[in-house]
């Protein structure tokens, strides 16, 4: 029920119960094919809301976690990783020679996203009736 309300298997386990290694517990869940049947059943299809709150993160989140794990002079350990905000990453590796290479998410495909969205939003006619509701609020208001 967590993972259906989050929509992410960390957030999911550390609201389960799962305080240490919330993270390798929810991969570990997740494997499950029980575990996956179950969150099948349950499952809703994810609401435009959600969606534009991903692309906001994507375009407007932090890097500031992954840059300090770049330039950490060791591996943190995995409780330290499970605290790290790791959203608008895309991919992590280790290259033969050392160091980390990090990749992000694409900001500007996030903003376009956003863009088609609120256009679509603009178009179905639904941006022009919050208009109507809040001119008849303020009317109610006297203002």
């Amino acid at each position: 029920m967590y993972y259906e309300k989050y929509r992410n298997g960390r957030e999911a386990a550390v609201s389960a119960g799962y305080k240490k290694l919330a993270g390798l517990a929810a991969v570990r869940l997740l494997l499950r094919e029980d575990v996956r049947n179950e969150i099948r059943k349950i499952s809703c299809p994810v609401s435009s809301e959600e969606i534009c709150a991903g692309y906001r993160r994507l375009a407007f989140g932090s890097v500031a976690d992954a840059v300090k794990l770049m330039y950490a002079d060791e591996m943190p350990d995995t409780e330290s990783l499970e605290k790290l905000d790791l959203f608008n990453v895309s991919d992590i590796k280790r290259p033969k020679g050392g160091g980390i290479e990090i990749k992000f998410f694409d900001r500007l495909k996030a903003l376009e996203h956003l863009e088609d969205m609120n256009g679509q939003l603009a178009s179905s006619g639904a941006v022009p009736f919050y208009d109507a509701l809040e001119h008849s609020a303020r009317a109610l208001n006297g203002e």
